[in-house]
């Protein structure tokens, strides 16, 4: 097992020795149970799962796992639901119980912070992380709606159609203007498109209406986030760790976790093939995941799916975190290759299928009864999986996790304001701008007499700046027109088909960033 992976992560797991007979340690490889797990660093990208039931560790975990990247140099990325992350900008405590943890372990404690940057969705608890509704794309936002099918489809119509007609899409008031145009008593013609029903368009205003009433309009906007923000270092060298503060719209599950894939749909279709590397570039811990996949359909399934199989050439390693490697996709599980399982309860007939489950996903074992071992594991304890150097899944262990060296409990509310305060990068993002868009466009556009009709996709200006034909006139004859119809329907089509999307908008209807 490779030394350097032991000093990031690995220090953070030990055998625990009451469940490690000597001579199954011996078997493995291992001459004795005092020895820390040990993966390679450069195989991080080979991604993760970080799991187990309520109140069993999974918080610190991620917090040592942080700590260890940090100080190896790697970028690290944390969504905080509860704000009890926040204490990794400040030096921890040697309370008696955490002094006595780490002499059962034979290990020093040494206090220390690490490098921090808060981001926030809403922009109060840290740097914005605001995003253009264009470039949020259609079927993520599709997801964070809660659209059928059918409306998605329609979504996607929507931003096709406000490309064609240059009407930049910044924030919801944007998308909502043009949809409420789509749905007037006086609409475009949108037949070239394959049409667009009124009571359609009116349920996606409305959804769009109750999404900003929720207070999702300041997730979307100006100036927009660089996600080359996540990929610093601080001056000494440590890997600069981002945490996500949700607190404030933990009730919005859909909403975040939506984001948190726009994040990393964002760093695929931004960075360039990196191959593998000595080191991530980044690792991504996506925190509860399962609710980024409930109710997710097929193609949004399948794309996060090419997300996560093909952003490892980038240089980005992606953690999942939830409560049972059952909430994630089988073609997403099965490129986990690095998992930390906490406890698992069984006390209902689901608790038992979900428990059996989680045991046939990890390498088969003699030296471990998985079920009882997973029920009976304690706080801070957890069974770990890593690849080892050849890229092959190590031995399963049970192992005791060290105490994070930074503060366990949250900043304070003092700390916390002076963190974010001090912050370049909060300060440049803090002022929302609200340039000219496609709600003036259209205000100016349908208030004006003689409001000109829509321009088709063939009447848009070519890249040499000569304006292609218009297409015939409705005067010039109906089989004429039918038939330019049926030609143009084709190629829309085709433009909101699964290959059109990643020609159009690239994975998951996202797309670098536009600027009109």
């Amino acid at each position: 097992m490779a030394d350097d992976f032991a000093r990031v992560i690995g220090e953070g797991f030990r055998f625990k020795g009451a469940s490690v007979p000597l001579g199954a340690a011996l078997r493995a490889g291992v001459v004795s149970p005092e020895l820390p797990v040990a993966a390679a660093l450069s195989l991080l990208n080979r991604h993760g799962l970080v799991a187990g039931a309520t109140g069993t560790g999974k918080t610190k975990t991620l917090q040592g796992m942080a700590e260890k990247l940090s100080a190896a140099g790697v970028p690290v990325f944390l969504a905080d639901l509860k704000g009890d992350l926040s204490g990794l900008a400040a030096p921890g405590e040697a309370s008696p119980a955490v002094l006595a943890r780490a002499a059962s372990l034979g290990v020093s404690f040494e206090p220390a912070s690490f490098p921090v940057e808060f981001l926030s969705l809403t922009g109060r608890h840290g740097a914005a992380l605001r995003t253009t509704v264009a470039d949020f794309g259609p079927l993520l936002l599709a997801k964070a709606l809660d659209l059928n099918d059918t409306q998605a489809s329609v979504l996607s119509l929507i931003f096709k159609f406000a490309d064609d007609q240059h009407l930049p899409l910044l924030d919801l008031a944007d998308l909502r203007a043009v949809v409420s145009w789509l749905a007037s008593d006086d609409p475009p013609d949108l037949s070239l498109y394959g049409g667009l029903s009124k009571s359609t368009a009116g349920v996606l205003a409305r959804k769009l209406t109750e999404l900003e009433s929720q207070g999702a309009g300041a997730f979307f906007g100006e100036p927009a986030f660089d996600i080359h923000d996540l990929l610093r270092t601080a001056p000494d060298g440590r890997g600069v760790i981002s945490i996500l503060e949700l607190s404030d719209v933990q009730d919005r599950p859909r909403l975040f976790s939506t984001f948190l894939m726009w994040l990393l749909a964002e760093l695929y279709e931004e960075l360039p093939e990196r191959g593998d590397l000595e080191k991530p570039l980044l690792v991504f811990f996506f925190d509860e995941a399962h609710y980024l996949f409930d109710d997710a359909s097929k193609a949004l399934t399948e794309q996060i799916t090419q997300v996560v199989r093909l952003i490892r050439s980038k240089g980005i390693g992606i953690f999942f975190v939830t409560q049972t490697p059952r909430d994630v996709p089988a073609s997403v599980l099965e490129q986990l290759g690095n998992r930390v399982q906490h406890a698992l309860r069984a006390f209902t007939p689901n608790d038992a299928k979900a428990l059996k489950a989680t045991v046939s996903t990890f390498p088969t074992t003699s030296f471990y009864d998985l079920e009882e071992t997973l029920t009976t594991l304690a706080i801070g304890e957890a069974v770990v999986s890593v690849l080892a150097e050849s890229g092959s899944p190590a031995p399963v262990v049970a192992c005791r996790m060290l105490p994070p060296a930074s503060r366990m409990a949250p900043l304070a509310e003092a700390e916390f304001a002076a963190a974010v305060g001090s912050s370049p990068l909060a300060a440049r993002l803090a002022q929302a701008v609200d340039r000219e868009s496609a709600r003036e466009m259209l205000a100016s556009r349908i208030g004006a007499p003689g409001r000109a009709a829509p321009s088709s996709p063939s009447s848009v200006p070519s890249p040499s700046g000569e304006r292609a034909p218009a297409p015939p006139s409705h005067g010039q004859g109906a089989q004429v027109a039918a038939g330019a119809a049926a030609v143009l329907g084709g190629l829309f089509k085709f433009a909101t088909s699964r290959q059109g999307q990643a020609l159009i908008r690239g994975v998951l209807g996202t797309r670098s960033r536009r600027r009109y």
